[in-house]
C-alpha cells in the first residue's frame, strides 16, 4: 500500500496488514481510494527513513507493465552479502490505441461524406505543417498514458530511478522473413499447374488470390494474409470470417490459421513511440536507464517466472545471478489500470450514417458528479437495496446510473457519496500469473 507523510510527501510502501493497523489505531487516514493510499497523521518525511524505490517499465503496444521494486543488500548464512530485488507494487496498464484509431477513422468517414453530400469543399492534404515530433493520436496516447501513471506513482512512492526495457523491431527483416510464405503476390487471377485451391483442393482450375482476413474486416495485402483459391470458394467465402467459413472443417481451419502471422502494426507502434517515451521520462529529472529485452528474458528465465507484462517489468535491469543476486519477491495482486479517456469532444451523437441524432449537453458535471466518478450508492429499498460501490454515468435529471460488477441500476444523486473523481482510468485487480514450471 502507498503511504504519505503528514506533509503529503511519499514514504516507503507498506504491507496491507500494516495499513489496516494504522487506520484502526487512528494514526492514518485514507488519502486515495484506488490505488489505495493512506496518509499518516503523526509522522513527517523528515522523521522517517526512506530508502527509495526503483520504477521498472516494460513498454508494450497494447499494454505496459510497471513494477515498483526495492533493492537491498542481504547477508546469507555463510556471511556472503548479496543483492536482492523485491517487487512492491505491480501495475498492468492497458492502452486504448485501437479504440482511438477506430474513432479517428469514423470521424474521417463522417467528414468525407459531408464534404461530398452537403457542399463541396476541397480536401486539405498538403497545406498543414506538422511538428517533427508529431505522433498520431493513437500513438501519442500510449506515451501520455504511461507518463501519466509514472507521474502518479512519483506522488505516492519515493521513486529514485527509472529502468526501461528498450525494444527495437527490424520491420524489413520481419517482412522479408514472411514473404517466402506468400503463395500468390498481388496477382488477381491465374492458372498454375501443380497449384490447388487452399479450401477445396481443386486443381487445374483458374485460381484467384483470396484474403484470409477480408479487407472489409481489417485485413491487409500482406503476403501472409493471401491464399490461392478457386473462384467458387472465393465467392462463397466473400468477406465472411475464415473461422465461420471453415467451421465444419476444423483441421483445415487450423492449417489456414497456422499460416497467418500477427500484424506488424504493434511492432511499428513500438518503434514510433520508443524515442518519445524516453524523452518524456527524462524530463522527470530522474536517472533513466535503458536495458535490452534479451536481459529481461534472461532474468525471467533465471528466476523461473512466467511471461507477463508485470513480470517482465520486474525483471528489467541487471540481476547478477552468478554472484548470488536474485529476485526474491513478486508483487501480488496486480493493479490493472485500463485507459478509458475523459469523455468525448463531440457535441452531437451521430447515427450510423453520420447525421446528428441528438445534442449533448455542454456541461459534463450534473449535481456534483461527472461520468466516470467512483461513488458509493446507498439504496434503501427495492431489488438493489444495500450499499454499492461503482462508476457513475450522470444525467441532467439527477437520476444517475451506477455500474457495479453485478449490474447497473439507477439512483438519485442524493443517495450517492463521491469517493474519487474520474481521472481517465478504470481500476481493477487480478492475480499474478503462475510461475513457469
Amino acid at each position: 500500500m502507498f503511504v504519505l507523510s503528514k506533509d503529503g510527501l511519499p514514504l516507503m510502501p507498506c504491507h496491507p496488514a500494516r495499513a489496516r493497523a494504522l487506520l484502526a489505531r487512528g494514526r492514518a487516514a485514507v488519502a486515495r481510494h484506488t490505488p489505495f493510499t493512506i496518509r499518516l497523521k503523526d509522522r513527517r518525511r523528515s522523521d522517517a527513513e526512506v530508502f527509495g524505490v526503483e520504477l521498472r517499465i516494460d513498454p508494450g503496444s497494447r499494454g505496459t507493465g510497471l513494477a515498483l521494486t526495492e533493492t537491498r543488500g542481504q547477508t546469507s548464512a555463510d556471511g556472503v552479502t548479496v543483492t536482492v530485488r523485491r517487487g512492491l507494487v505491480a501495475i498492468e496498464l492497458r492502452h486504448r490505441g485501437p479504440q482511438i484509431h477506430q474513432a479517428m477513422v469514423r470521424r474521417a468517414g463522417y467528414r468525407r461524406r459531408r464534404r461530398s453530400a452537403l457542399r463541396y469543399r476541397p480536401p486539405r492534404f498538403l497545406n498543414r505543417v506538422r511538428r517533427r515530433d508529431w505522433l498520431a493520436p493513437s500513438l501519442r496516447h500510449r506515451v501520455e498514458s504511461v507518463c501519466s501513471v509514472v507521474d502518479g506513482l512519483r506522488r505516492y512512492a519515493p521513486v529514485v530511478e527509472i529502468h526501461v526495457e528498450e525494444n527495437t523491431f527490424d520491420i524489413p527483416a520481419l517482412t522479408e522473413g514472411r514473404r517466402t510464405e506468400a503463395p500468390g503476390g498481388k496477382a488477381r487471377a491465374r492458372s498454375r499447374s501443380g497449384e490447388s485451391c487452399a479450401y477445396c483442393g481443386a486443381s487445374d482450375v483458374p485460381l484467384v488470390v483470396d484474403h484470409v482476413r477480408a479487407r472489409a474486416r481489417g485485413g491487409t495485402d500482406r503476403p501472409a494474409n493471401l491464399l490461392l483459391t478457386c473462384v467458387p470458394c472465393n465467392q462463397e467465402k466473400a468477406a465472411r470470417p475464415v473461422e465461420e467459413f471453415l467451421a465444419r472443417r476444423p483441421e483445415l481451419l487450423a492449417a489456414v490459421l497456422g499460416r497467418l502471422r500477427s500484424p506488424l502494426s504493434d511492432a511499428a507502434a513500438m518503434n514510433a513511440t520508443r524515442a518519445q517515451l524516453l524523452l518524456r521520462l527524462e524530463r522527470t529529472d530522474l536517472p533513466v536507464r535503458c536495458w535490452p529485452a534479451s536481459l529481461t528474458s534472461a532474468n525471467r528465465a533465471a528466476a523461473g517466472l512466467a511471461k507477463s507484462h508485470t513480470l517482465d517489468g520486474l525483471c528489467v535491469g541487471p540481476v547478477g545471478s552468478g554472484t548470488g543476486d536474485a529476485i526474491v519477491r513478486v508483487a501480488s495482486p496486480v493493479y490493472v489500470f485500463e485507459a478509458t479517456g475523459r469523455g468525448s469532444y463531440a457535441r452531437t451523437t451521430p447515427d450510423r450514417f453520420g447525421f446528428p441524432r441528438l445534442v449533448r449537453p455542454r456541461r459534463k458535471r450534473h449535481h456534483g458528479f461527472a461520468s466516470g466518478d467512483l461513488v458509493r450508492a446507498t439504496v434503501r429499498k427495492g431489488r438493489w437495496a444495500g450499499v454499492w460501490t461503482g462508476r457513475v454515468t450522470v444525467r441532467s435529471t439527477g437520476r444517475h446510473s451506477v455500474a457495479t460488477p453485478l449490474g447497473r441500476f439507477n439512483a438519485s444523486h442524493e443517495h450517492l457519496l463521491l469517493l474519487q473523481r474520474a481521472d481517465g482510468f478504470a481500476y481493477g485487480r487480478r492475480g499474478e500469473v503462475e510461475s513457469a514450471a
